[in-house]
């Protein structure tokens, strides 16, 4: 059995007649652990912000999953905050989110028109031409190439790669006892075509801009979402990670 203490709520659930004790952190924090044993966790950090001017979505932040055996001590919790979304420019580098020895690493920042997008846990996406950011191995995936010297490419996602105008599709997690997906890349911006709704949420939209008619969104929060890339208004932040901690009781 493990016992610990620590997070922003704590809850009780069953799945398939286990009991577990869920430790959901939105913030920095101390899991304390008064009794060690086996615990699962999930750890998404922030996602990265859109690109601004015919930009690219911002890359997932990184999401690990698994189990690991604590002892009684007390751990060290940092959730990463997106980065930031832009007028004209490079959108922000999400934070790192640290926990029981593992960092998930923040998602690159979606480009800006002729720029490439920045790596991360997963890549921002491309603008205008250019290619996207690199992820990282085990936490995401590349943002995409944009096509067309109008428009920013998607950024990655946990799920999969950045593509045109579409953010790379988040992952699952049913740690909570409800599976939710976590760290989509946001849409690009685009000139001509609206953007494909399917960035930042999971398989919910951060939509990039589409000429001035509709602003960009931002990733979802303490999901690790990439905010929407722009086409001429400012960008969409990157969403905000989390950590997730449940075991047997």
């Amino acid at each position: 059995m493990t016992l610990a203490t620590g997070g922003n709520t704590t809850q009780d659930i069953q799945v398939s007649g286990i009991n577990y004790r869920v430790h959901r952190f939105t913030s920095n924090g101390t899991l304390s652990v008064s009794e060690g044993g086996s615990i699962q966790y999930l750890i998404v950090a922030g996602g990265g912000g859109g690109g601004g001017w015919y930009g690219g979505g911002g890359g997932a932040g990184g999401m690990l999953t698994g189990t690991t055996t604590v002892t009684a001590q007390s751990y060290s919790i940092t959730v990463g905050g997106g980065g930031s979304g832009v007028g004209q420019g490079q959108g922000g580098a999400g934070q790192n989110s640290t926990a029981l020895g593992f960092t998930a690493i923040g998602g690159g920042g979606g480009a800006r028109y002729n720029t490439g997008g920045g790596s991360g846990g997963s890549g921002g996406g491309g603008g205008s031409d250019t290619g996207g950011g690199a992820g990282t191995a085990g936490q995401g995936n590349n943002g995409g190439g944009a096509v067309g010297n109008a428009s920013g490419s998607g950024g990655g996602g946990a799920g999969a790669g950045g593509f045109t105008s579409g953010g790379g599709q988040g992952l699952p997690s049913d740690i909570t006892g409800t599976g939710i997906f976590y760290a989509a890349g946001g849409g690009g911006g685009q000139y001509y075509i609206n953007s494909i709704r399917n960035g930042g949420w999971g398989n919910y939209p951060a939509r990039g801009t589409y000429r001035q008619h509709t602003g960009p969104e931002n990733g979802a929060t303490n999901r690790g979402g990439g905010g929407g890339g722009s086409s001429e208004t400012s960008s969409g932040s990157g969403g905000s990670g989390v950590v997730i901690v449940r075991y047997a009781i």
